[in-house]
């Protein structure tokens, strides 16, 4: 599996900002209770300016997600982006790696909610590369100044209270992304999109699939791809009324056709449109699918739809983290389209953090439709239709069906064991103990999994929560949570 290629990566030192005081000018009010739009706003239709190519014109801003309890207790330690998936990679590392391949090699990544993992994952996978000061992923961590006492209140406050910093180099668009969706887009076809209709802000829409229930609201649009009308539901982004607006500059005939698609909560927002957006028109706008996208379709601004085909996974509860995780396994061959075939495309690969761990040792271990990560170290075991993650020890006669294994941060020595056993009255070590099985489940990092253990969920159980105990039950999906220990002889 391909990890890093030095020919084709183009990136360079990451920087963390925490405090500044350059930003006094934007103040707002974090008590906003509904979308305001001042009817003295300027005109907000500005047009594009002299196209240069990506890496020069387009800077990207990767939000790297706050607290959601469908994706606890995965995210009790870590935020959204840092989640681990497929073995050896971070959600996160998927959207990077969209950037890099399509030549936008200024990132700025925005963190806030268990942004320590996240943090250091960036700054290690993607820094001291030497390209120069304007090809970088740079990590914005959230700070409070005098002027802004408050931690950063939603995707556009964080924006806002960030604009000083993007700022620094004279892009033409900004390109918004959610920082654990999975999925494979060159942004070069959204951007020239973007300019050819000389929109304000361009949507990226799902138009492949059916049944999703898209958490960054829907568009209306017309057979041109003019958004006409963008509705959030009260369930979304945490509204309690539902918000819907309609373009006023919007002229269909009885003849054409609309349909609604689902947003992805992928935006390309012009420099220019973005400042008077959230320092003049909506200045106490928190959110941006809830209030900035509803405002600037109220006020009049053009905003395109871009129709997305390709296979794509919004993370955001840990039944979907269990699919996308079920779905990296599938073959290339099984799946036209599927996520899997990422991490063997040369020319477009999967990248994150180079790594000097051992190849994975397997002894008379079975192995079948799994994927197992680096340095693991399996003895006479059974695996069917799971993914194992960096560091796994497996010991003999377990068998592991349709499961995730997180993996481990270190490997344990035995007078690490003893020690800890005499300190804690366990002795049981990071991994999986002898004749262990376990069936349709997610174990975190760090786990100590006992012998003869029995991880089945025997009676059936679709939610339920056991943390005293070490685990919870999601969607019928049993998951061990991080530095558990389960004992010996247990039966969950």
């Amino acid at each position: 599996m391909q990890i890093y290629s030095s020919s084709s990566t183009k990136l360079t030192n990451l920087h963390i900002i925490k405090s500044s005081s350059h930003h006094n000018q934007w103040r707002h009010n974090h008590n906003l209770k509904q979308l305001v739009v001042p009817s003295s706003c300027p005109n907000l239709s500005v047009s594009n300016s002299q196209q240069h190519p990506l890496n020069q014109s387009v800077a990207a801003i990767v939000l790297g997600g706050g607290s959601d309890a469908e994706l606890y207790p995965l995210t009790k330690t870590r935020s959204k982006g840092a989640i681990p998936i497929a073995a050896n990679y971070r959600l996160i590392d998927a959207v990077i790696s969209n950037c890099i391949n399509s030549d936008i090699t200024k990132i700025y990544a925005i963190t806030q909610f268990n942004s320590t993992s996240l943090n250091s994952h960036l700054s290690r996978a993607y820094t001291g590369f030497g390209l120069g000061k304007d090809r970088f992923v740079e990590v914005i961590a959230a700070y409070q100044s005098l002027e802004d006492q408050g931690w950063f209140q939603g995707t556009a406050d964080a924006i806002r209270r960030c604009l000083w910093v993007f700022e620094e180099f004279p892009v033409t668009e900004f390109l918004v992304l959610p920082g654990h969706h999975l999925y494979r887009m060159d942004y070069k076809t959204l951007i020239e999109d973007h300019r050819r209709s000389r929109a304000d802000i361009t949507i990226v829409g799902l138009s492949s699939v059916s049944d999703h229930d898209s958490g960054f609201g829907s568009m209306e649009v017309d057979s041109t791809n003019l958004v006409t009308r963008f509705t959030i539901n009260p369930d979304d982004k945490g509204q309690q009324d539902l918000i819907s607006v309609e373009s006023r500059t919007s002229r269909r005939s009885d003849g054409t056709s609309s349909q609604y698609v689902p947003s992805t909560g992928i935006y390309v927002i012009g420099r220019e449109q973005m400042v008077k957006l959230l320092r003049e028109c909506l200045v106490k706008a928190k959110d941006m699918a809830s209030e900035i996208i509803p405002g600037a379709i109220s006020q009049g601004m053009k905003v395109k739809a871009h129709m997305f085909d390709g296979y794509w996974e919004d993370v955001k509860s840990v039944g979907a983290y269990y699919r996308a995780n079920m779905e990296s396994i599938k073959r290339c061959i099984l799946v036209v389209g599927g996520f899997n075939c990422r991490f063997y495309d040369r020319q477009c690969p999967l990248y994150t953090m180079p790594r000097c761990l051992p190849p994975s040792s397997m002894s008379e271990a079975v192995i079948n439709d799994s994927i197992i990560g680096d340095g693991c170290i399996l003895d006479r075991c059974v695996i069917r239709g799971s993914v194992v993650g960096m560091r796994t020890r497996i010991s003999d006669e377990v068998i592991i069906e349709d499961s995730i294994i997180v993996g481990s941060d270190i490997y344990e020595m035995e007078e690490d064991v003893r020690r800890k056993g005499r300190e804690k009255k366990t002795e049981i070590r990071i991994g999986i103990g002898a004749k262990t099985r376990i069936r349709r489940a997610i174990v975190d990092k760090n786990a100590r999994i006992g012998q003869n253990v029995m991880i089945i969920n025997r009676d059936n159980v679709e939610e339920g929560n056991r943390e005293a105990e070490g685990y919870v039950i999601r969607e019928g999906i049993i998951v061990i949570l991080r530095n558990a220990v389960i004992p010996n002889d247990s039966t969950i």
